[in-house]
């Protein structure tokens, strides 16, 4: 009897609990993190102002003093280049002369793959690895002529004053034994630039 009764009263319930209706599955609320977009300045452009050695190959290298067979010029480089990631650009830069001291005047290119890496949040160390044409006349009376394509390497630091300015610093050697024309003699020539100069990214 008293099973009887206990199946009754769970029958009872279970209609009771049934009467509302169908039962409704319900799915888990998932909350999805919002990820902000990190806007990329990919392209970049610059400005510098280059010190720039070149010599007889057989000369002694010297930015700050006269040396016999080295012309020290003041140059002007322009500057493209496009981020692919933080840790690699490529680059291209297009150098002039706007002030010699007696031989030569010069100009010329390079295309480099820059490899960097950030030394801190604001301070990148970076690479120049390339290949680059050089150029030189003769000024004042002298003879030269150089034109000769060929590797070119470089060194360089740069400091981020925000998120679309940096100033930088770099060493390039932008020609090792070029064969040409130089204060009037058939001779090698090598070239190596000093520049400082500022960045804007887009």
């Amino acid at each position: 009897m008293k099973k009887l009764l206990l199946s009754l009263a769970l029958v009872a319930t279970s209609g009771l609990l049934m009467a509302g209706g169908d039962l409704v599955e319900v799915e888990p609320v998932v909350e999805v993190p919002v990820v902000k977009e990190v806007s990329e300045n990919n392209f970049y452009a610059g400005l510098g102002i280059a010190a720039v050695s070149a010599r007889d190959t057989h000369a002694s290298l010297d930015f700050f003093g006269e040396e016999y067979g080295q012309d020290r010029l003041g140059n002007l480089d322009f500057i493209v280049g496009y981020e692919f990631h933080r840790h690699f650009a490529v680059e291209a830069r297009y150098t002039t002369s706007i002030a010699y001291e007696d031989i030569v005047e010069m100009d010329g290119w390079s295309i480099f793959a820059k490899p960097k890496y950030p030394v801190t949040e604001n301070v990148t160390i970076y690479g120049l690895l390339g290949y680059g044409n050089v150029q030189m006349d003769g000024v004042d009376g002298f003879i030269a002529d150089v034109d000769e394509s060929g590797f070119q390497w470089g060194l360089g630091l740069s400091y981020m004053i925000n998120e679309n300015v940096d100033l930088f610093a770099d060493y390039k050697f932008l020609a090792n034994d070029f064969e040409g024309i130089y204060a009037g003699s058939v001779t090698e020539v090598s070239v190596d630039s000093v520049t400082v100069g500022v960045m804007y990214n887009f």
